[in-house]
Protein backbone atom coordinates (compact mmCIF):
# COMPACT_ATOMS: atom_id res chain seq x y z
CA UNK A 1 0.00 0.00 0.00
CA UNK A 2 1.27 3.43 -0.88
CA UNK A 3 1.79 6.00 1.84
CA UNK A 4 -0.71 8.31 0.18
CA UNK A 5 -3.36 5.59 0.19
CA UNK A 6 -2.78 5.01 3.90
CA UNK A 7 -3.14 8.74 4.57
CA UNK A 8 -6.51 8.84 2.81
CA UNK A 9 -7.69 5.74 4.68
CA UNK A 10 -6.81 7.34 8.01
CA UNK A 11 -8.49 10.63 7.08
CA UNK A 12 -11.64 8.80 5.99
CA UNK A 13 -11.89 7.14 9.39
CA UNK A 14 -11.79 10.36 11.41
CA UNK A 15 -15.28 11.43 12.43
CA UNK A 16 -14.51 14.10 15.00
CA UNK A 17 -13.52 17.54 13.62
CA UNK A 18 -11.30 18.14 16.68
CA UNK A 19 -9.38 14.91 15.99
CA UNK A 20 -9.00 15.98 12.36
CA UNK A 21 -7.72 19.37 13.49
CA UNK A 22 -5.14 17.75 15.77
CA UNK A 23 -3.90 15.51 12.98
CA UNK A 24 -3.61 18.41 10.54
CA UNK A 25 -1.72 20.42 13.17
CA UNK A 26 0.82 17.58 13.30
CA UNK A 27 0.93 16.96 9.54
CA UNK A 28 0.95 20.49 8.16
CA UNK A 29 2.15 23.95 8.98
CA UNK A 30 -0.45 26.48 10.08
CA UNK A 31 -0.04 28.25 6.72
CA UNK A 32 -0.64 25.03 4.77
CA UNK A 33 -3.89 24.43 6.63
CA UNK A 34 -4.93 28.06 6.07
CA UNK A 35 -4.18 27.71 2.35
CA UNK A 36 -6.30 24.55 2.10
CA UNK A 37 -9.13 26.30 3.93
CA UNK A 38 -8.93 29.27 1.55
CA UNK A 39 -9.05 26.95 -1.48
CA UNK A 40 -12.05 25.17 -0.05
CA UNK A 41 -13.86 28.46 0.59
CA UNK A 42 -13.03 29.68 -2.92
CA UNK A 43 -14.45 26.46 -4.36
CA UNK A 44 -17.63 26.92 -2.33
CA UNK A 45 -18.02 30.44 -3.65
CA UNK A 46 -17.47 29.32 -7.25
CA UNK A 47 -19.98 26.50 -6.86
CA UNK A 48 -22.47 29.05 -5.51
CA UNK A 49 -22.04 31.11 -8.68
CA UNK A 50 -19.57 33.78 -7.58
CA UNK A 51 -17.35 35.36 -10.22
CA UNK A 52 -13.55 35.42 -10.11
CA UNK A 53 -13.69 39.07 -9.07
CA UNK A 54 -16.10 38.33 -6.23
CA UNK A 55 -13.98 35.42 -5.00
CA UNK A 56 -10.78 37.46 -5.17
CA UNK A 57 -12.40 40.17 -3.04
CA UNK A 58 -13.47 37.68 -0.36
CA UNK A 59 -10.62 35.18 -0.27
CA UNK A 60 -6.89 35.67 0.27
CA UNK A 61 -5.87 33.63 -2.77
CA UNK A 62 -3.70 34.28 -5.82
CA UNK A 63 -5.23 34.40 -9.27
CA UNK A 64 -3.13 31.36 -10.26
CA UNK A 65 -4.46 29.36 -7.31
CA UNK A 66 -8.01 30.50 -8.02
CA UNK A 67 -7.59 29.35 -11.61
CA UNK A 68 -6.48 25.91 -10.38
CA UNK A 69 -9.42 25.73 -7.96
CA UNK A 70 -11.79 26.76 -10.74
CA UNK A 71 -10.49 24.04 -13.06
CA UNK A 72 -10.94 21.47 -10.31
CA UNK A 73 -14.46 22.72 -9.61
CA UNK A 74 -15.33 22.42 -13.29
CA UNK A 75 -13.52 19.22 -14.23
CA UNK A 76 -12.44 17.52 -11.01
CA UNK A 77 -14.35 15.06 -8.89
CA UNK A 78 -13.63 16.29 -5.37
CA UNK A 79 -15.06 19.77 -4.90
CA UNK A 80 -18.18 19.30 -6.99
CA UNK A 81 -18.97 15.92 -5.44
CA UNK A 82 -18.29 16.69 -1.79
CA UNK A 83 -18.91 20.39 -1.20
CA UNK A 84 -22.62 20.45 -2.10
CA UNK A 85 -23.13 18.12 0.87
CA UNK A 86 -21.93 20.84 3.28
Amino acid sequence: MEHKDRLFEILAQINDPKDMEKLFEDLCTRKEVENMAERLYAAQLLLAGSTYTQVMSQVNISSATLSRVSQCVQYGQGYSKLLPKF
